[in-house]
């Protein structure tokens, strides 16, 4: 069978009739899903290109791709470019989490000029399988393991977008063979091969290695698992706020809101460590792992001897009054 099979339902809530932003690379995986999507009426999509400028002549080789196969398409069309190495090392992260942030804060300024919130990305079945490895031996609870959903939100700065993956039902054979029956042309990314980056060990070494221990197809299972853990996250979300008594869009919107401790000491541990989380990220505190959210967690103890947390960027979590706050 050569065709991408995707949940019927699931296109349903987005017509085609509707204005999209897709993020193109020029890889397999994005021309695929803009071939596919086109082959289905959508006819408004405006392709998203951000030139990374990692790989020199080749990245704008991408860039010069990318702009012929939409116009071979008729479908709008929006360039940008970054210096992600330099960004990297100035906010010092790996070069493929600055590549992320660029391409996001990329697709919340084209959503803003254009009025257009939804994004169509190419990311598929393997990815959310390495995606869930890679968070699961980062220590991520099930927030982190459920991170890449069919359908998901993200805010950027004052935007906010609705992330759409239709292929992450798909495995990447299946997407080979439709590259395969509709000839489509793509740019060969050479630095997949390069064994440095994190998600390249994963997909290359840790994957086939587990599966050759184990003797069995292990990619499925994972799957599975994050399917559940999405599923899970989706019911803590929507419990959170009875819980909890926290309006996350209260928090965002407010530079003095508080939680209050007995509230929060009243609720179920995962609730509390889910609005803890959900009011460091509101306040745009980066680098959150479980002890932060542990030692904030603290804060709820009544023989707790400190009132006093450390955060990153040198920011502080105080209690007083029965209230936590930040400073």
């Amino acid at each position: 069978m050569n065709q991408i099979q995707i949940d019927k339902t699931f296109l349903r809530r987005f017509r085609p009739d509707t204005r999209y932003l897709i993020g193109v690379s020029g890889g397999r995986d994005s021309v695929t899903l803009l071939h596919w999507l086109v082959e289905r009426g959508y006819k408004k999509l405006i392709v998203c290109h951000l030139n990374h400028q990692l790989r020199g002549r080749s990245s704008d080789a991408d860039a010069r791709f990318v702009e012929k196969f939409a116009a071979k398409y008729d479908v709008d069309l929006e360039m940008g470019s970054a210096k992600v190495r330099a960004l990297a090392a100035k906010q010092k992260m790996s070069v493929e989490t600055a590549a992320r942030d660029a391409r996001y804060k990329f697709f919340a300024k084209i959503a803003r000029r254009r009025r257009c919130r939804t994004v169509f990305l190419a990311h598929h079945a393997d990815d959310l399988v390495e995606t869930f490895l890679i968070n699961l031996f980062r220590g991520a609870g099930t927030s982190g393991l459920s991170a890449m959903r069919e359908v998901s939100n993200r805010r950027i700065g004052d935007i906010d977008l609705t992330i759409v993956r239709p292929f992450l039902g798909a495995w990447r054979r299946e997407i080979d063979r439709y590259v395969g029956k509709h000839r489509l042309k793509f740019r060969e990314d050479a630095s997949n091969k390069n064994l440095g980056p994190l998600r390249n060990r994963v997909r290359r070494r840790v994957i086939p290695y587990l599966e050759k221990t184990l003797g069995r197809n292990i990619r499925q299972s994972i799957r599975r698992a994050a399917l559940i853990a999405a599923e899970e996250e989706n019911w803590i979300q929507d419990q959170l706020p009875d819980a909890t008594d926290v309006d996350s869009a209260a928090v965002a919107a407010s530079a003095e809101e508080a939680l209050t401790v007995a509230k929060l000491r009243d609720s179920a541990v995962a609730l509390q460590r889910r609005a803890i989380l959900q009011w460091l990220r509101a306040r745009k505190i980066t680098n959150i792992g479980f002890d932060v959210v542990e030692s904030v967690r603290s804060l709820l103890d009544q023989d707790a001897g400190a009132a006093k947390i450390n955060l990153p960027q040198d920011r502080h979590v105080r209690r007083r009054a029965g209230k936590i706050f930040l400073e």
